[in-house]
């Protein structure tokens, strides 16, 4: 497993104005990075660990022993959770799908209705994704803390984070106006790029 932080595609101000270059480099220098350097503590107790990657882990945390597997759990779902939200936003996307993509969500407005509906409905701190589930389908997921959707079985496609350093700085309680904002930011070609991923195993 990669011990340093994956590289962000953009400047920390490159997401201005729909979020600010502070609240970008606070997010990804210390909340992230204590997420990774936590993980790293875990697994060096079980070095047997360490070529495994994380997906895996997170996909069975059975093979996580006892004494670590909480930590794992806990710090490898934010690890990872946050490395996937960073990568799936653009300062110079495209606002919305393809049409190929645009046929499996069905009508784009009430999929972000939906999703902006699940988002404004989570309790407390979290995440909602859209994540193809067991069955193949294209589903809206809501998941507390670090949680993972790879735990569950289901493959992520389009996180948002909903913790509240997510957007604390600029929108402060204003939890659908960082929503509202971040829909500015999704890069649809790297969600179907993830999507065509699974379809082609």
């Amino acid at each position: 497993m990669n011990k340093t932080l994956p590289k962000l595609n953009y400047n920390y101000d490159s997401l201005e104005p729909f979020i600010d270059a502070k609240t970008v480099e606070i997010h990804y220098s210390k909340h992230h990075q204590n997420y990774l350097n936590k993980l790293v503590e875990a697994l060096d107790k079980h070095p047997e660990l360490s070529e495994v990657p994380l997906e895996n882990i997170l996909s069975d945390l059975d093979i996580v022993p006892e004494d670590i597997r909480t930590a794992v759990k806990n710090n490898g779902g934010g690890h990872f959770n946050h490395s996937f939200y960073w990568s799936i936003m653009n300062p110079n996307t495209k606002k919305i799908p393809s049409d190929e993509f645009l046929s499996k969500i069905g009508d784009f407005e009430k999929f972000k209705k939906d999703f902006t509906d699940k988002a404004l409905g989570l309790f407390g701190s979290g995440w909602v994704w859209l994540v193809l589930n067991e069955h193949g389908d294209l589903e809206i997921l809501q998941t507390s803390n670090q949680d993972c959707p790879l735990s569950m079985g289901k493959k992520p496609l389009l996180p948002i984070d909903l913790w509240e350093h997510a957007y604390y700085l600029k929108y402060q309680n204003r939890r659908s106006e960082y929503i509202e904002a971040w829909w500015n930011l999704v890069d649809w070609e790297v969600v179907e790029k993830i999507f065509e991923k699974y379809n082609s195993r």
